[in-house]
């Protein structure tokens, strides 16, 4: 069984950790960007319900797989405090850097919806919220089943050594799943599956209607995904491979 990696707050002034929150922040401010832009034009300029759901899921399918690609040598690209807390709890990343991460994350959401707002006149990002008829308990779950979706596919296409001809597809085919993922929850409870892709949004327009459900929901199904698919379905070499200390050795 894999053991979470503490870490030590030193971390946070090692050179590479400074290199991997820049490029994290980066990749996911234009993630945000272009996903909750992709909102505000649907909300702004489709009259279909459908043809905007359709049109949000594409625009967050492209950008997901592309900002993965360009974040994951360096940072990982993760984009998401649950992909974190999913790779955390798999051993994959320590708290002390999943807690930068998570603040990182945060930031570069809250940054380009203010941005999204500035730009388009004033125009207020649509947040998460609830469909009507849908209660607190239906949209946790279906956000815990989207997301557990979303990290069992990352391990299984980006972290998982053995991933064989899917080496190197990682990214479009996460970015398929989340794509997909939009699609079928979309319509009940947003198809969030990131707390800081509805952090942002939320901030910026002062509303705060059910927002605890895209926390509890993505966190608890990011992190059991990545514990499960760690402890049950990976299996490492055990001669030669490099572990993240844990936090015995601290």
């Amino acid at each position: 069984m894999g053991k979470i990696a503490l870490g030590s707050f030193q971390e946070a002034i090692q050179p590479d950790c400074i290199q991997a929150l820049v490029v994290e922040f980066i990749c996911t401010f234009l993630f945000i960007f272009a996903g909750v832009g992709a909102a505000i034009t649907a909300d702004k300029l489709v009259g279909s319900a459908l043809t905007g759901l359709f049109m949000v899921a594409i625009a967050h399918a492209l950008v997901v797989a592309v900002m993965i690609s360009a974040g994951f040598r360096i940072s990982g690209g993760h984009l998401n405090p649950a992909v974190t807390i999913g790779l955390c709890l798999g051993g994959n990343i320590t708290v002390v850097r999943s807690i930068l991460y998570w603040i990182d994350q945060l930031l570069a959401s809250v940054a380009a919806c203010f941005l999204l707002k500035y730009l388009t006149g004033g125009l207020t990002p649509p947040i998460h919220q609830l469909a009507s008829g849908i209660d607190y308990g239906q949209g946790i779950i279906m956000e815990i089943v989207l997301t557990f979706s979303l990290l069992f596919s990352v391990y299984a296409t980006c972290v998982d050594p053995k991933k064989g001809s899917l080496d190197g597809l990682g990214p479009l085919l996460v970015g398929l799943v989340v794509g997909a993922n939009i699609l079928a929850g979309g319509s009940f409870s947003g198809g969030s599956m990131n707390p800081a892709r509805s952090f942002g949004p939320a901030l910026v327009a002062g509303d705060w209607t059910d927002h605890w459900v895209y926390w509890v929901g993505p966190l608890i199904g990011g992190g059991l995904a990545g514990f499960i698919y760690e402890n049950f379905f990976i299996v490492r070499p055990v001669v030669g491979h490099e572990r993240l200390p844990t936090s015995d050795d601290y």
